[in-house]
């Protein structure tokens, strides 16, 4: 049974997470896990004038998706930036080329689960992951989510994204801040967690 993380990452904050999520669903037995990046649609001057040049390049060997590998996974695990409270442009415009999946349903009864990241501590993190689940659904995808089993979520003693909907990191307002120890744990929870679900649904 394969797990599909795929995501889209402009400062490498969601890039980091999708390496934790990827560890966690490697930790169930029996699941494939391939780690994909959807196309860039920015210009490289609007990549460099963004000051992201360096982060793109570690981006380099992560192979880049198509749709079709969406119909090849048992669960798909997407990871976006917030960009004014929704998804990132790039992974937006990936997801309208599924219009073809969409008509064959070929993603439905398939495990969908979202993770995220934002500049600010309430910037838009879980209307993100709530208005991403609107695609799955009309996928008639199975949504997933973060359970409160993952109690690092409920910590009060520092600043830390993650709610049931999903894992998010905080990047900053200059990207400056990467995923806390309690972020990657929740990554890996989360991939874990969607990994063992979807390997019962497809048994």
């Amino acid at each position: 049974m394969k797990v599909l993380v795929l995501f889209y990452s402009t400062f490498g904050h969601v890039y980091r997470l999708a390496e934790a999520i990827a560890d966690g669903a490697r930790e169930v037995t029996g699941v494939d896990v391939v780690v994909k990046r959807v196309p860039e649609t920015l210009p490289p001057d609007a990549i460099k004038a963004m000051g992201a040049t360096e982060a793109q390049k570690a981006l380099a060997n992560v192979s880049i998706a198509t749709v079709d590998d969406l119909a090849d996974a048992g669960a798909i695990i997407f990871g976006t930036p917030t960009r004014f409270g929704n998804m990132a442009g790039q992974m937006r415009q990936f997801l309208d080329a599924t219009g073809g999946l969409w008509a064959q349903g070929k993603l439905i009864g398939k495990v969908g689960s979202v993770f995220t990241s934002s500049a600010t501590q309430h910037g838009g993190q879980e209307s993100t992951i709530l208005s991403f689940h609107t695609t799955l659904l009309h996928h008639g995808m199975v949504i997933v989510g973060l359970p409160y089993a993952f109690q690092g979520q409920t910590r009060l003693d520092e600043i830390t994204g993650g709610s049931p909907y999903g894992t998010s990191t905080i990047a900053g307002g200059k990207g400056e801040r990467m995923a806390s120890e309690n972020e990657i744990a929740a990554a890996r929870f989360q991939g874990r967690h969607v990994a063992q679900i979807a390997k019962r649904l497809s048994s």
